[in-house]
């Protein structure tokens, strides 16, 4: 595995491909109250970008260029929290997204264990640690704890989708899928605009 490290934005000129892996480390799990600190980028063949975002937030027009591109698609675990973190904090609207966590809880009905740790150690057999899932992301110089924790949390999504989507076609659930995924740009303005705890088509 080899993990970059940048400020702020990446490099114009660095080819990520058209399928990406992304998350994101913040403050705390309250997008409009807690700050975006760190985004993860892997191209699915080990190598990991990291991007740290200093407090006072400054465009990054690169980012910006590949997460609003409809022709690269970007898988997340658990999307609606990152998009939201992207959307208030960087003012971008990501486009063309995959979530394994919503794949995995529309597929894999035989269990209520959809976290990436169980997704790893089930569909991969591998064990990922998240010992510094709350650890303080806003320091000025991440540890390398920090960072190959936060470079593991992408590593393994591209292989989780491949088997994810084995299933789905398999049992006929690719279409639901898609259309759940078209909604999270809607769910995410609804999560900002104060509607996240509510269930709009409740009665």
């Amino acid at each position: 595995m080899s993990i970059k490290l940048y400020k702020n934005d990446i490099p114009s000129n660095l080819n990520l491909g058209n399928i990406i892996a992304i998350d994101t480390e913040t403050m705390g799990l309250n997008p409009t109250r807690d700050r975006l600190c760190l985004m993860q980028i892997s191209t699915g063949n080990g190598d990991v970008f990291l991007v740290k975002f200093e407090k006072n937030i400054i465009p990054a027009v690169n980012l910006k260029k590949i997460l609003e591109d409809q022709n690269v698609v970007k898988i997340f675990h658990y999307a609606r929290f990152d998009m939201a973190m992207i959307k208030h904090n960087l003012k971008i609207e990501v486009n063309c997204v995959y979530c394994t966590k919503i794949a995995s809880k529309i597929i894999r009905t035989y269990t209520d264990r959809h976290g990436l740790k169980d997704l790893c150690r089930e569909l991969l057999n591998v064990d990922i640690s998240k010992q510094q899932q709350s650890s303080d992301w806003g320091r000025e110089f991440l540890s390398d704890d920090q960072k190959n924790y936060a470079a593991q949390d992408v590593l393994y999504l591209h292989k989780i989708k491949d088997i994810l989507d084995e299933m789905l076609i398999r049992e006929n659930r690719t279409e639901i899928v898609n259309e759940c995924h078209n909604f999270l740009t809607t769910q995410v303005k609804l999560d900002l605009l104060g509607w996240n705890d509510t269930n709009i088509f409740s009665h």
